[in-house]
């Protein structure tokens, strides 16, 4: 997974797996979500994105499945990212 720190006031960090089109985005607050299914043109665009968190909530927010990580290694295998996705 690639992973990039960015400059928004609310992200942290994205990560992207393109071959699982996984996406890991780190809040501000620590916390971290995975999104499924999230094509590459979406994270290249939320790279790109002038207001990051404004892109999210308009483009990634409530349109992905996603489950938000609660240990401290957000990298998981596919099929127990699979089997803990809740939406």
């Amino acid at each position: 997974m690639r992973i990039a720190t960015v400059e928004s006031a609310t992200l942290a960090t994205v990560g992207y797996d393109e071959a699982q089109e996984l996406l890991q985005l780190e809040f501000g607050s620590r916390a971290i979500y995975l999104y499924f299914g999230v094509p590459a043109a979406v994270y290249e665009a939320l790279l790109g994105a002038p207001s990051k968190g404004r892109y999210f909530n308009g483009t990634i927010r409530g349109r992905y499945p996603y489950r938000q990580i609660l240990d401290a290694n957000p990298v998981l295998q596919s099929a127990e990212l699979a089997a803990r996705c809740d939406r």
